[in-house]
């Protein structure tokens, strides 16, 4: 109701409805961005699906570009076309590369094919060339991966490493409450769940930004009550324009203003 009386407004303010619905999908994204922020960049989408056409280009003239395919599985990884992403950096593993970066991405692109066993090996691997890559971004993987196909004391394990790097992680926290739920301890991962809502409200905000979602998880009422006070907002502002819309006067055709 809300959504059609911005609309029905601007419409009247503009005299075209497709650009009072334009301006009224760009202004929700907008109130979105600056209240939830869950919702990904749509500019940043389209560079990236630019990008990665321009890639496919690249490979078709190249197939041997291995610094492309890196890039371009990268952003399938993104996008969660991992079986995708695997046929495209296969090329790069047979001609040898071995650093962290490709093994780690070859290892997620595994365990989101459901190669979970495949996955395993290239983690494994990117460990020994890299311990601590990204500060425990190869824990962290395996965590995801293992509490997927339920493995968890594997997950527990990887997780508590992935949580001793990185001491505020919210996203970890949860993760290892799960796991440790399904494993019988329900103290353990209450407790959990309790220092990462400590450790999310404590966190600067580029970072609580970053785990916004995974501290919804725990307490799903706070994006019904930032929701709640944007609708409110929005009511207020619409009753404004509309009062202010009413008290216009409209001049009438054949009906010009008199000037005295």
């Amino acid at each position: 109701m809300n959504t059609w009386i911005w609309w029905a407004l601007l419409t009247y303010m503009t005299g075209n409805p497709l650009l009072a619905l334009l301006l009224v999908l760009v202004g929700g994204w907008a109130v979105e961005r600056f209240t939830l922020g869950v919702l990904p960049s749509p500019l940043r989408i389209l560079r990236r699906y630019r990008r990665a056409s321009i890639l496919r280009s690249e490979l078709t003239l190249n197939p041997h570009n291995r610094k492309a395919r890196f890039e371009l599985a990268d952003i399938l990884v993104e996008q969660r076309r991992y079986r995708e992403a695997v046929e495209v950096l296969k090329p790069n593993i047979a001609a040898g590369d071995d650093d962290a970066a490709t093994l780690y991405l070859m290892g997620v692109a595994c365990f989101g094919s459901g190669s979970s066993k495949e996955g395993e090996i290239f983690l494994d691997e990117a460990r020994a060339q890299d311990p601590g890559y990204r500060l425990g971004a190869i824990d962290l993987a395996l965590g995801r991966g293992r509490l997927a196909k339920g493995d968890f004391a594997g997950a527990k394990e990887a997780l508590e490493e992935y949580c001793r790097q990185r001491k505020g992680t919210v996203e970890g926290k949860v993760l290892l409450a799960k796991a440790r739920e399904a494993l019988g301890d329900a103290s353990g991962a209450a407790a959990l769940r309790k220092a990462a809502i400590e450790d999310y409200s404590a966190a600067p905000r580029f970072i609580r930004k970053q785990e916004r979602l995974w501290a919804w998880r725990l307490q799903p009422w706070r994006p019904v009550v930032v929701m709640l006070v944007a609708v409110a907002v929005l009511l207020t502002l619409s009753t404004a324009w509309r009062a202010v819309a009413e008290a216009t006067p409209t001049r009438l055709p054949g009906h010009p203003t008199r000037r005295f």
